[in-house]
């Protein structure tokens, strides 16, 4: 009974604090519209995430539009559906251990996405905002976002993210082409600093490329 509190608890803490992000991107034109799902993980042993529900405007995201599921994808509790890439959140949780993700539709990652897709990765170094990502020291870091071909097709692309995340071991986020990144934390308060870093660094690059031309 205890544990079953505790998590209820924190379901409903992860709720209000993935709402508050949500509004904030919004704000910031990363999550217009009803785009992008946000997750954090309420249990491990068994695995429960709060994700936002689908086809909710982030605008007005509240405590309300987030849902519990299991290590499936499956509805546990709450009103909606599961966001359609519950999966890639999963295959990033189980992957990389994460506390939670966060995926943004911004344009400098849709742009940067379409430059670099046919190559697979986009590369950036020498900023010293790349001290914002988790142990990183030094801006002479080279971070390395591996591409991925967008799908509709959830299963394929979710055994797509699996591979490319042992791919790229040191990776802290990737793109979906034509799409938007997804980037993740130990927590929700680092998930969403390692949002703002990259979509910082994505619009610093993303100008120096529209400007070389």
């Amino acid at each position: 009974m205890a544990e079953a509190l505790s998590n209820n608890q924190i379901f409903a803490d992860a709720s209000r604090e993935l709402a508050e992000v949500g509004r904030g991107f919004y704000a910031r034109g990363w999550l217009l519209g009803t785009s992008g799902n946000l997750s954090a993980v309420v249990n491990r042993e068994p695995l429960r995430l709060a994700i936002t529900s689908s086809g909710v405007d982030k605008g007005t995201l509240t405590a309300e539009h987030m849902l519990l599921i299991d290590d499936r994808g499956s509805l546990l509790a709450g009103n909606g559906r599961p966001s359609a890439e519950t999966l890639l959140h999963l295959a990033v949780v189980r992957q990389r251990g994460a506390g939670a993700v966060l995926h943004t539709h911004s344009v400098w990652s849709n742009i940067l996405s379409d430059a670099y897709g046919d190559v697979g990765s986009f590369k950036i170094a020498g900023y010293e905002m790349l001290k914002g990502l988790s142990g990183i020291s030094t801006h002479e870091h080279e971070e390395a976002l591996p591409i991925i071909e967008n799908s509709q097709e959830m299963s394929s692309l979710s055994k797509a993210v699996e591979q490319k995340l042992i791919d790229y071991p040191d990776a802290h986020g990737f793109i979906l082409r034509r799409h938007g990144m997804y980037t993740w934390g130990s927590d929700i308060a680092e998930a969403k600093r390692h949002v703002e870093i990259l979509e910082f660094l994505f619009e610093v690059c993303g100008r120096k490329h529209l400007a070389s031309s």
